[in-house]
């Protein structure tokens, strides 16, 4: 009698062990499911961000400079390139690469074009180009952003920020790529990038003057399907 006592006893003990062990596994379980699902939500959604390149046949760095301290000389590289990621949830995220071929500067005059391209200036050479990579970028206003980079010219790298007008809404041209624009604009000091020729007038004046304002027109486009039209 007293043995089946004894194991009716160890019995009942092992079912309550057994369900014990039962209900704390399936709390962790819950807790395991609910920890995960918290986690997953707690995860930022992915950007989503788009690549857009800048159409060199369609895009333009413009320079105007005073010139014997009385009038304004004006004149363009042709030659842009460059990338801008754009995030399409927030616009702050993106950034901006750009790539200026410094010999492709323009003014309508050959001499004076070659001396911008000689050590005088740019000395094109040595420096073949003029680059922006953008490190913070701001919505100031609706179609207005500032985009803080560093600035590379003749070899000297200085932070500036461009006033940006855009991008425009993107357009579908008639083959099949999606285009935008956008202007962009600042002040620069050239003396502040190693572009020092001058030469004092009778007057006390110098021939050129150091502080340049700068314009970038560009045009963004996505490749589509078909091969993009002039």
């Amino acid at each position: 009698m007293r043995n089946k006592k004894f194991a009716t006893g160890a019995k009942c003990q092992l079912s309550v062990a057994m369900q014990r062990r039962k209900t704390v596994g399936q709390f962790l379980v819950r807790a395991g499911f609910t920890a995960a699902l918290a986690a997953a939500i707690s995860l930022p959604a992915a950007a989503a961000t788009s690549t857009w390149q800048i159409d060199p046949n369609h895009s333009a760095a413009q320079f105007a400079v005073r010139h014997l301290a009385i009038s304004t000389v004006r004149g363009a590289f042709t030659k842009v390139s460059g990338t801008v990621q754009m995030d399409d949830k927030d616009i702050s995220k993106s950034s901006v690469e750009v790539t200026i071929d410094a010999a492709s500067v323009d003014t309508r005059v050959a001499d004076r074009d070659k001396d911008l391209r000689s050590d005088h200036f740019f000395d094109t050479a040595k420096y073949p180009t003029l680059t922006f990579k953008s490190t913070r970028v701001e919505q100031v206003a609706p179609g207005m952003l500032k985009v803080t980079g560093d600035l590379t010219i003749h070899g000297t790298t200085k932070q500036v920020v461009l006033d940006v007008e855009g991008p425009t809404a993107p357009v579908k041209d008639p083959w099949g790529n999606q285009r935008a624009a956008a202007s962009a604009s600042t002040k620069i000091n050239r003396q502040d990038f190693g572009v020092k020729w001058n030469a004092t007038m009778d007057n006390g004046g110098v021939v050129v003057g150091d502080e340049v304002s700068i314009t970038i027109d560009v045009e963004l486009v996505q490749k589509g399907a078909a091969k993009s039209g002039d």
